[in-house]
C-alpha cells in the first residue's frame, strides 16, 4: 500500500465553451515566455537591445515546434502510419509529442535566420538564451504530467507518480515520475549555466554548449528509466544514443572553442549601446547614465568604438 504518491490530473484538457484549454499547450507557452524574458535580460546585460531576443524568437519558436514534432513523428512513426492508425494525428501537436533534439536543431536554424537578418552573431545569442531554454524545458515537462505520459518503471517510493489512465496501453499504477526528474534536472542545468557564465565569462557559444552537455548527461539516465515504447539500438533506447552523441559533440565544441576563440564577444549587437558585458545583469543603478555622459563628452560611445579601443590596447575580453 502506497503511503504517498503524486496524483495525476483527472483530465489534461478543460473546455471554455467549444474552446479546448490543454495543459500540455499551456506548459509549452509558459516555457517560451520564460525563455524569452530571461534571454532578453541576459542579452541587455551583454550590451544588446531590448526586444531583440523576442524578435529572433519569432523565427526560432515556430521552427523549433516543427522540428520537435518532426523528430517525434519520424522516431515513432508507427504511432501514426501503422495499420489502424490515422496519419492525420501526426499533425495534432496539441495532443503531445515533441522531441527536444529536433526542436533544438530546427529552432537553431530559425534563430540563425533571425540573427542573420539583424546582423547578430548567432553564438552570442545562443549563450544569452541557453539558461532560459533549460527553464522552458523544466516547465514544458509538466505537460507530460497533464497527459499521463513518459513515466518510468514501477515503484512504491513516496514520490511515485500515480497513473490512472488505461488508454493506449497504459497500466494504472505508481511509477517513477521521470517528467519530474527531468524538470528538476533542467532547473539545475539552468543555474549551472548562469553560474558558469558569471564565473568564467563564457562566450562564442560556450554557455549554450555547456547547457547542451549538461542536459544530455541527465537525459541519458532519465531516458534509461522510461518504459514507454521506443526504438532500440544494441538494446539501448535511441534517445540514449542521441544524448551520448550530442553530449560528446557539445564537449568537443567547448574544448576546441575555448582554445581557438578564448574570452567573450566585445560586441553582440552592432549599433547598440554597451550597457554591460556580464551575463549576470548586475549593473549598478546610474551606470548607464554615466556611460551616456562619457559618450557625449567624447563624441563617440558606440559598441564598435569600444571594441576597437580594447583591441588597440591589447585588452582581452
Amino acid at each position: 500500500m502506497e503511503l504517498a504518491f503524486i496524483p495525476s490530473p483527472s483530465r489534461g484538457v478543460l473546455y471554455l465553451g467549444p474552446i479546448p484549454l490543454r495543459g500540455y499547450a499551456f506548459c509549452i507557452i509558459i516555457g517560451v515566455f520564460v525563455a524569452v524574458w530571461l534571454g532578453n535580460k541576459r542579452w541587455i546585460a551583454r550590451g544588446g537591445r531590448a526586444g531583440t531576443v523576442a524578435d529572433i524568437a519569432v523565427w526560432a519558436v515556430p521552427f523549433g515546434l516543427v522540428g520537435g514534432r518532426l523528430y517525434h513523428v519520424i522516431t515513432d512513426y508507427e504511432l501514426y502510419f501503422s495499420e489502424g492508425r490515422d496519419w492525420v494525428d501526426a499533425f495534432k501537436i496539441w495532443e503531445g509529442g515533441l522531441g527536444i533534439w529536433g526542436a533544438i536543431a530546427l529552432g537553431a536554424l530559425g534563430a540563425w535566420i533571425g540573427c542573420r537578418r539583424r546582423g547578430i552573431p548567432m553564438p552570442a545569442y545562443a549563450d544569452a538564451v541557453a539558461p532560459g531554454i533549460a527553464f522552458a524545458q523544466a516547465i514544458g515537462r509538466w505537460g507530460n504530467w497533464f497527459n499521463q505520459e513518459l513515466y518510468g518503471k514501477p515503484t512504491d517510493l513516496p514520490w511515485a507518480l500515480e497513473i490512472t489512465s488505461s488508454a493506449d496501453g497504459r497500466v494504472p499504477g505508481t511509477y517513477h515520475p521521470t517528467f519530474l526528474y527531468e524538470s528538476l534536472w533542467c532547473i539545475g542545468v539552468a543555474f549551472l549555466v548562469i553560474w558558469a557564465d558569471r564565473r568564467f565569462r563564457l562566450g562564442h557559444g560556450r554557455a549554450f554548449a555547456l547547457y547542451v552537455a549538461a542536459y544530455c548527461a541527465g537525459r541519458a539516465w532519465i531516458e534509461y528509466m522510461r518504459v514507454d515504447d521506443a526504438h532500440h539500438i544494441l538494446g539501448v533506447r535511441l534517445n540514449v544514443w542521441t544524448a551520448i552523441l550530442v553530449f560528446l559533440l557539445a564537449v568537443t565544441y567547448l574544448v576546441v572553442s575555448s582554445k581557438k576563440r578564448p574570452g567573450r564577444e566585445a560586441v553582440v549587437e552592432p549599433g547598440a549601446a554597451a550597457t554591460g558585458d556580464d551575463a549576470d545583469g548586475d549593473e549598478k543603478p546610474g551606470d548607464t547614465g554615466k556611460d551616456d555622459e562619457a559618450a557625449d563628452e567624447s563624441g563617440t560611445g558606440t559598441a564598435e568604438d569600444e571594441a576597437r579601443n580594447e583591441a588597440g590596447s591589447g585588452k582581452k575580453t
